[in-house]
């Protein structure tokens, strides 16, 4: 039992780390668009990388809890807040790209501006989340 936890727990971090890194890659793609249709299709590519990366994060917990008998403690149940925090903030980004009125000339400086700062809330909610677990 325990070295599923200590497993988990190694795959959990990893999970967090390419959450990271999949919203570092979404700003590295949202400073680079120039054509708003271009950018849709890329992210209707990339966005289901999104959702696995959190599943995965969400998937090692629950292993994690499995193996704790399910004890629910306040470090389990801010994660689990974590956790629909960035599947909201995700869907609002997402919906907002599928909202937008792709023949505005300034869509794409409004776009980049709305999902910058979307972007930079994950980036606090998942630093926030990994200093407090990991000190």
């Amino acid at each position: 039992m325990n070295e599923m936890y200590d497993m988990s727990i190694v795959t959990h971090n990893w999970g967090v780390m390419s959450v990271f890194g999949v919203i570092l890659i979404n700003i590295f793609m949202l400073l680079g668009i120039k054509n708003i249709a271009k950018y849709t299709r890329a992210m209707s590519l990339f966005t289901p990388i999104v959702g696995t990366t959190i599943g995965m994060v969400i998937f090692t917990g629950v292993v994690m809890m499995a193996a704790k008998h399910l004890d629910f403690t306040v470090q389990n149940i801010a994660m689990i807040a974590f956790a629909v925090i960035l599947i909201y903030l995700e869907v609002k980004r997402s919906k907002g790209l599928q909202n937008l009125n792709k023949k505005d000339e300034n869509v794409v400086k409004e776009y980049r501006a709305y999902a910058l700062k979307n972007f930079l809330l994950e980036i606090f909610v998942t630093l926030s989340i990994s200093f407090w677990m990991w000190h």
